[in-house]
Parts: structure tokens; sequence; C-alpha cells
């Protein structure tokens, strides 16, 4: 990261509707501005301002911006992530949600964390994203990149699916179940923890793919390089399936559809606090060793 003196322009991307923007946004600025630094805010940043200002969309501020400083929880860090990894921009996550494996500043530490990373003191962490491809009748129609997971999954009320994993050519296994999660080591704590996966090391160089309740209980979690190339597609029933993106986005599926996965060539680059450990904020988080 560069010193202060490069770092002139900040864009700020906040959570929506988060009540306590209306406290922490207008001191912020200010501070910003104190300190030479032009800020660029978001749309829904300029919301929480009592003087009417608006914003630009995010894809505008992560243009015009050095630093992404993100204000929010793991959803809107996400979000941001998916902008700032292709444009090479660091994020500065602030946590304002619940959980927050993503955000591992806390509110009280915003403008200390300002200060070291303007100033070159802070640890960055190069996170792996995915890049996801869906092939449609010999089409590319559409192409992705995502943090944590790509998932494969049915709609509330559709039978188990069928989706078939195929890995650098070889076929692996289809499957008979609600779904299929193929995640980052960053998304190892995400939907695929909950689903019965591992917890992976964001410096092990690998993908995880865990199957959501699957009918057949010895298909297990599988971890595999992320520098192999996926395949998932669908056989059998195909009513009501989608393709999930980090939880944020759905496209529902069709028969003839192909997914493609491999590993983005950019990584996010993440800041965070200099002093945590990922093991820290692992027994933090999950609370372990609490009786």
């Amino acid at each position: 990261m560069q010193p202060r003196k490069t770092v002139q322009t900040i864009g700020i991307i906040s959570r929506p509707r988060r009540s306590n923007l209306v406290v922490v946004v207008p001191p912020l600025l200010k501070w910003l501005e104190a300190h030479g630094i032009q800020s660029i805010i978001d749309e829904e940043t300029a919301s929480s301002l009592p003087d009417g200002s608006k914003g630009q969309t995010r894809e505008r501020v992560a243009d015009a911006s050095q630093l992404l400083l993100v204000l929010g929880g793991d959803g809107t860090m996400l979000a941001a992530a998916r902008l700032a990894a292709p444009r090479g921009i660091p994020i500065l996550p602030i946590n304002m949600g619940s959980l927050g494996f993503l955000t591992g500043f806390t509110l009280e530490e915003l403008h200390p964390a300002l200060d070291d990373t303007l100033e070159g003191r802070f640890s960055l962490s190069e996170r792996v994203m995915i890049s996801v491809e869906l092939d449609r009748a010999g089409k590319v129609i559409d192409n992705q990149r995502v943090l944590n997971e790509v998932v494969i999954n049915k709609g509330a009320l559709a039978r188990m699916i069928e989706p078939e994993l195929t890995i650098d050519g070889d076929f692996v296994c289809r499957y008979r179940a609600d779904g299929l999660i193929v995640a980052s080591p960053t998304g190892s704590t995400a939907y695929s923890l909950s689903a019965g996966g591992p917890i992976v090391h964001p410096t092990v160089e690998s993908f995880v793919i865990t199957p959501i309740c699957p009918h057949t209980l010895s298909d297990r979690p599988l971890v595999i390089r992320d520098s192999s190339s996926v395949e998932l597609k669908l056989s059998g029933n195909t009513e009501s399936v989608f393709m999930t993106l980090d939880g944020q986005r759905g496209i529902p599926l069709q028969p003839t559809d192909l997914v493609r996965i491999s590993r983005a060539k950019e990584p996010l680059k993440l800041i965070q606090p200099p002093k945590k450990s990922y093991f820290e904020i692992l027994r933090s988080k999950l609370k372990w060793g609490e009786a």
C-alpha cells in the first residue's frame, strides 16, 4: 500500500438503511477533508446525510477511488469485493453488521484504522476470487466474479436436483441433493460451513465443493486445487433450479446450461487489523472455547 501522500481519493460504500450511518458518516467526511483526502460516496451513504447530498453509483465510486472504505457487514463487503478486485483497489472494511467474518475492524477502530492505512501500517491479505461463466447452448451469456461461493440449488418447493460435477475434464459425481456449493477459502466460513464443509485458511490455494443435504450420506465435501477447472451441469429434474452468486444474485438455470468455475486472475486486496490473526477472528466469531 502507498503512504499517505499518494492516496488522494477514498470511496465510501455503505450498507443500505443502516440507522447509525447518520451518526458515523458526517464526522467521517470532515475527518477525511481535514486530512486532505477527497471522498466519493455511494447513494446509500448519501441517503444518511441531512443535507440531501446525492451519491454516485457504486461502479462510479470504484472507478474514481484508490481505496474503498466499506461500512457494513459481510453482505456489503461481498458486493464491494466484486467491484474492487478487478480494479485492483484495496478495501478497508468496518464492521457495522452482526457476524462480520470479512469486516475485521470495529466501528470504534474506524479513525485509527484510516490513520494506519494511510501511513502504510497495516496487514494486506490477498483473497482468491472465483470466476463464473454460464454457457447456454454453446454461448457464454453471463460472466461474474464472486468472493465467497457459487451455489446450484433448488427452489423452495422443488424436488431434489441432480448436478453433475466435472473437474479438469474428469467426471467426478452425479449428486442427488438440495444443491451444490463451490466455495473459495474465504467462503469456507459462509454457506459451505453451515452445510458441513471444512474451514480452510485463506492462504490455502483451494476450492471447497460441498453438497447440500445429499441423498447419499457418503457424498462428502471435497477440497481441490484452485488451479482446477470445475464444470457443473444438470441432469434429471431441472425445474426451479438456480445459480446463486455470493447469496446476492440468483439466475434461473435451463436444462442445457453449463456452469464453468475457475480461479479469477485478480485477487481481492483486503486490509486487516495488523494485530488480529485469522485464528483470533475465528475464535471471536465462532465462540471457540466458550462454555
